[in-house]
């Protein structure tokens, strides 16, 4: 999940930041997403202060060596293109003022924040009189009442012996309690205040659940008087902490001389920490002062209001140690695990396709219910939506609304099916076990054909043997902005530079080619071919003339505006993405920016009798954090006409406007007029064209490359692919296969234009939905329903489970057979490997 980290004690330092290092560290290993901001130094003591009047400035913390304090603050951030480097957030303001920051100006383009970690504090928090004053509390209390999940954090320390171990062990089991509260989390409660003591193997004491004690200052003045001098707020810090550990004070003087008028005098804050240590041994046990004090973990569940929430506050919270529990199954679907063994490939098996079997052919009357909104937008899609949960659960299992006021209650249990721009994250986010959407907020790793290139090279960097490097084309990626830049931004295409200097004796038969694609276009639109550099550049020269006057206008645009907006609402289906308001193959300027040229895939696979160059469409379910399902009945879609060597479209040496695109194209949605011939459903293909045992194995291929790209964008490309548990998601993905029968993936497309089907096959449409509801909506709400029997069904094959960390269960969902309820302290905690 994404974390925002804040404290009250500033940036590290052994001498009065001690651990916010060290959890940090915990927390990326662990798998999540950290973003930092802290006050610039020592701010204990404040509350949920803001400072008004003050122009909060930030500066930048670049983070060093664990517990060296050798980091480095800088007045810039690094510059953009810099060499990847962690960087932290301080500002000149309060715990309180650093949750607001972070939450809303900085951090955008990592996603949304799950939760809010204030700490861990140097010191316990424990009672009401620390709490009420704590900046620790205040920074979560910050966070509640805006709205997010948020833990406050402290480190009870017993002795100055701040040895690295043991502030290990508090931080692993810190994320371990993290994760459990995140995943559990109490309906009533705004924040919990979590207390960890530093102590040898805290990881196997005890974590209990406790109310806060109410404690109260004895008589006398918590200020302490001085001469007139200033003290250093870090040094100060040091002092307290120092006595808080030695379990005394040195008292103050509460009661001054009597005089007629003022005497001068200076105020030193003077904590009696004695009256804390005596109400804790004057109460009864179960508070957490006392659980501290026994040296365990205290979990107080509050109110953004300092009240108790309305949740337990007695008893021993156990952490699991059984295998993490994932998202209720829905009918087990086939699995496929064969990795392929590439150069030579042997022939893969693939495991025997099974339909799903229920208990029983007859709808299950079940007690779990849910509201649902499906409105996709597409006059194709949507009857097949309806359709497949009719067919799939029983009519009292769920209601169909038409807006998300008719929901009873915001946590009621409510799946919606639409448009990416309609769909209500706001609502998935504040209610992730009771609400369920169709697609990820994120997902730029796998949909921008530059950011798909980028995630298959940074995966085959690390995992050289993997599929990616024999299955998917390396790619030069280039921006440019105007057709005279290009020079410029081919600089560093070694690729391309190294391909045209060997090409440029050579013939146009002989050259090698390249095929090239803007990186946030769709529908086909701006692809071509070319072999030089001066083909290159004459694609370019045409679009620039081809330029509307109006586009200029826009040309300043913010361009992650458009990339947002091309990411969710210029979907493959959506007209818009191709600028279907002009004739032509023209896109838009803000799709001319980024580029990707990769080589041409020469000869394709053709059939005997069909001399069409053909693309296999292949429809995958990712659900969850993270299972990749494959539907196995694919599409073959055909190109209009004849293959034909990209030399030979060329028929002039003025390539720009002569190239015949028609046949090397297969994008239906190109196509003028019918479409008849160019859609087949790809198993249906005659045995004679393509023997069964080749389509095996290009469907093994196909399995195993998408489960690769799909765990490489989730683990290498994780701020640009953010699963969510409450979410799934279908995608078009498109294969190439070349004459030696190697299937080479092209792209992946959000919201698939199912539309190109066309009426023929429909039912294979209907089929995948009818398994998606089945798979991803039985399964995360907990209704069961009737064995499917429809065309498609039983055929949504697992490629890939990959354990993300991040999931949340339904209540009331069986296991075991045994209800189980997510309020539950049983109920399963992750802790993923990275």
């Amino acid at each position: 999940m994404h974390i925002l980290v804040v404290n009250d004690d500033g940036p590290p330092s052994n001498q009065s930041s001690p651990y916010v290092h060290s959890l940090v560290k915990s927390l990326q290993e662990a798998g999540h997403i950290v973003s930092v901001v802290l006050p610039h130094t020592q701010r204990s003591w404040i509350g949920k202060a803001h400072i008004i009047g003050q122009t909060v400035k930030p500066t930048y913390f670049r983070p060093g060596t664990l517990h060296q304090d050798d980091g480095t603050t800088h007045s810039r951030p690094l510059p953009a293109g810099a060499k990847e480097q962690e960087e932290w957030v301080l500002v000149d303001g309060t715990p309180a003022s650093c949750v607001q920051i972070g939450l809303y100006h900085f951090f955008q383009d990592r996603g949304p924040i799950d939760l809010v970690v204030s700490g861990p504090n140097y010191g316990r928090n424990s009672t009401a009189v620390f709490s009420l004053s704590s900046g620790t509390l205040g920074g979560a209390l910050e966070a509640a009442v805006c709205k997010r999940r948020a833990i406050a954090l402290s480190y009870a320390f017993f002795s100055r012996n701040h040895d690295p171990e043991i502030i290990a062990g508090a931080s692993k089991l810190s994320v371990k309690l993290i994760d459990y509260l995140y995943a559990n989390w109490g309906k009533e409660v705004d924040l919990y205040s979590v207390n960890v003591p530093l102590l040898e193997g805290v990881e196997g004491n005890k974590i209990m659940w406790t109310n806060m004690l109410q404690n109260y200052w004895s008589e006398g003045s918590c200020f302490q008087e001085v001469v007139d001098e200033e003290g250093d707020a870090d040094e100060e810090e040091q002092k307290l902490r120092e006595r808080e550990g030695q379990g005394g004070d040195e008292g103050a003087n509460g009661e001054g001389e009597k005089v007629m008028r003022h005497k001068h005098k200076h105020f030193k804050w003077a904590p009696r920490f004695t009256d804390v240590y005596k109400s804790v041994e004057d109460a009864p046990p179960g508070n957490d002062g006392w659980a501290v004090k026994e040296g365990y973990t205290s979990v107080t569940p509050l109110k953004a209001n300092f009240m108790h929430a309305a949740a337990q506050t007695e008893g021993e919270l156990k952490l699991p140690i059984q295998e993490p529990f994932i998202l209720h199954q829905a009918p087990s679907p086939v699995t496929y695990r064969t990795l392929l063994t590439r150069n030579p490939r042997p022939s893969p098996t693939l495991p025997a396709v099974e339909t799903p079997t229920l208990s029983e052919s007859q709808p299950f009357k079940t007690k779990n219910h849910f509201y649902a909104l499906i409105n996709y937008e597409d006059a194709y899609v949507q009857p097949l939506i309806l359709e497949a949960l009719k067919a799939r659960f029983t009519p009292d299992s769920y209601t169909l609304i038409s807006s998300l006021s008719e929901l009873p209650t915001p946590s009621t249990p409510f799946l919606q099916i639409s448009s990416y721009e309609s769909l209500p994250f706001e609502q998935i986010l504040s209610h992730p076990t009771s609400s369920l959407i169709n697609a990820y907020i994120i997902r730029k790793a796998l949909i921008r054909k530059h950011y798909l290139s980028t995630t298959a090279y940074n995966w085959t960097t690390k995992n050289p043997s993997s599929i990616l490097a024999t299955n998917i084309k390396p790619a030069c990626e280039f921006e440019v902005d105007y057709a005279e830049f290009l020079d410029d931004a081919l600089v560093e295409a070694w690729e391309l530079q190294e391909s045209w200097r060997k090409g440029e004796e050579l013939s146009k038969e002989e050259r090698e080619w390249w095929i090239l694609k803007p990186g946030m276009s769709d529908r086909g639109q701006g692809i071509r071919l070319f072999s030089s550099e001066e083909e290159l550049q004459g694609i370019f020269d045409e679009w620039e003339a081809e330029r509307p006057d109006s586009d200029d206008e826009n040309e300043d645009e913010d361009e992650d505006e458009n990339e947002e907006i091309a990411t969710g609402k210029a979907s493959e289906a959506d007209g818009k993405g191709g600028n279907e308001e002009k004739e032509g193959d023209f896109i838009v300027t803000s799709h001319l920016r980024h580029f990707i040229a990769q080589p041409y895939i020469h000869p394709p696979l053709l059939l005997p009798g069909n001399p069409r160059k053909f693309h296999i469409r292949t429809y995958v379910l990712a659900l969850g954090s993270l299972k990749v399902y494959v539907y196995k009945p694919m599409l073959a879609l055909f190109a209009a006409t004849p293959y034909v060597p990209p030399w030979s479209s060329t028929t002039t040496s003025t390539f720009s406007n002569t190239t015949d695109l028609s046949p090397h194209l297969t994008n239906t949605c190109l196509q003028t007029g019918a479409h008849d011939g160019s859609v087949h459903s790809f198993f249906s293909l005659p045995d004679s064209q393509l023997p069964p045992s080749q389509k095996e194995d290009i469907f093994a291929q196909i399995c195993a490359t998408t489960s690769e790209v799909f765990e490489a964008a989730a683990r290498g490309m994780s701020v640009h692919f953010q699963t969510l548990p409450n979410a799934f998601e279908v995608f078009g993905l498109d294969f190439l296969v070349d004459e030696r029968g190697t299937a080479w993936l092209l792209e992946c497309n959000a919201f698939p234009d199912f539309r190109q089907t066309g009426e023929e096959l429909k039912g294979l449409v209907g089929g995948l939905w009818r398994e998606v509801v089945g798979v991803a909506v039985g399964g995360f709400f907990g209704v069961e329903g009737v064995e499917g029997k429809g065309e498609g069904e039983g055929e949504m094959v697992l490629v890939r489970d990959v354990d993300l960390g991040r999931r949340y269960i339904h209540p009331n969902v069986k296991r075991d057979g045994k209800e189980k309820n997510v309020t539950e302290v049983e109920q399963m905690w992750s802790n993923p490997v990275w």
